[in-house]
């Protein structure tokens, strides 16, 4: 079957498992020390607007990924919070007397979860990107206009300069966050999402065998809109009509224009995976795949599993949910 008449599915990595975005739910699974697989699964809410907006070029970008953001970080903290039981149980095995008490503070924590928590973590999930992308773009601005103001005079040299030192940034950290060990396993399980997804799409039967034989880097990945949102970025910013004097000029123009370079990218990302079956335009998604080399990670089987279990758990939910 074809990728066109196949659904197009997305997710993300976890701590010790993968979720996938279905069309009415997301599912995560995670692997726990005991080898048990357990399962997030969280019905997809319908709001008319945003679907509305979903559907407009350049704006459909930002919507998504605040979306996203929000979405998955709900996602993340059940890996966590499932890690960090595991973590506690092993140490209270090593003191018995403390285990009945950390089991009742799970207990209570868990009872509390309401909507307004579940909320509130969604929230922390959009801002902690919101922050994260306006450092990650007025740092480079400004360490580029100290260092490198009086050099010369062309603006576009100053716009790729920025642009170096901004991918120079982003290199170096993820080398160093991708040298500890539970970044490491993250990579690997994204490799893993990354394998299920080209396997789906090549109409493989999802074993891990199978699954294995393909590559850990996928055209539509996030990593690659991060490379795009630079390029981009760089393009925007030469355009005569953006034009600076001051180092605080430059960076709250590139704090107004963030939302144009993100949907922006958001097209490019699509129009690369459109064109990746089409000899010679196949190449415009290369920078983002080079990225991936560092983003991901060769799985192991039993993390392949626990991506195939999610996948399937998803799809399972969403034919029951599209029947009812």
């Amino acid at each position: 079957m074809s990728q066109n008449s196949k659904s197009i599915y997305g997710g993300q990595a976890v701590i010790e498992g993968v979720m996938f975005a279905g069309k009415h739910v997301n599912v995560t699974a995670v692997r726990r020390k005991n080898d048990e697989i357990v399962y997030l699964e969280v019905p997809r809410t319908t709001i008319n607007w945003v679907q509305k907006l979903k559907k407009i070029p350049l704006v459909r970008g930002v919507v998504g990924i605040i979306e996203s953001s929000a979405k998955g970080s709900q996602h993340l903290n059940f890996s966590m919070e499932t890690y960090a039981e595991d973590e506690a149980a092993e140490e209270a095995a090593k003191n018995p007397k403390e285990a009945a008490a950390i089991a009742e503070e799970t207990k209570k924590e868990k009872s509390g979860w309401s909507l307004s928590m579940i909320f509130g973590v969604a929230v922390a999930g959009v801002l902690s990107f919101i922050f994260g992308k306006l450092i990650f773009t007025a740092a480079p601005a400004a360490i580029e206009s100290v260092l490198f103001e009086h050099v010369f005079e062309n603006k576009v040299g100053h716009n790729l300069l920025e642009g170096l030192i901004k991918i120079i940034l982003l290199l170096a950290y993820l080398y160093f966050m991708s040298m500890t060990p539970i970044i490491k396993r993250l990579f690997q399980y994204h490799g893993a999402e990354h394998k299920v997804i080209t396997a789906y799409e090549a109409g493989d039967e999802l074993t891990v065998s199978n699954v294995q034989k393909h590559s850990r880097l996928h055209y539509r990945c996030g990593s690659s809109f991060i490379i795009f949102t630079v390029i981009v970025g760089v393009i925007i910013y030469s355009l005569p009509i953006f034009d600076w004097e001051t180092i605080w000029e430059r960076v709250y123009i590139r704090i107004l224009l963030l939302p144009i370079v993100l949907g922006l990218s958001y097209e490019v990302l699509r129009w690369t995976n459109a064109l990746r079956d089409v000899p010679v335009l196949r190449y415009l998604g290369y920078p983002g795949l080079w990225l991936q080399l560092l983003t991901t990670k060769e799985p192991k089987d039993d993390q392949v599993a626990v991506s195939i279990a999610s996948f399937n758990r998803m799809r399972e939910l969403d034919q029951q949910l599209s029947k009812s």
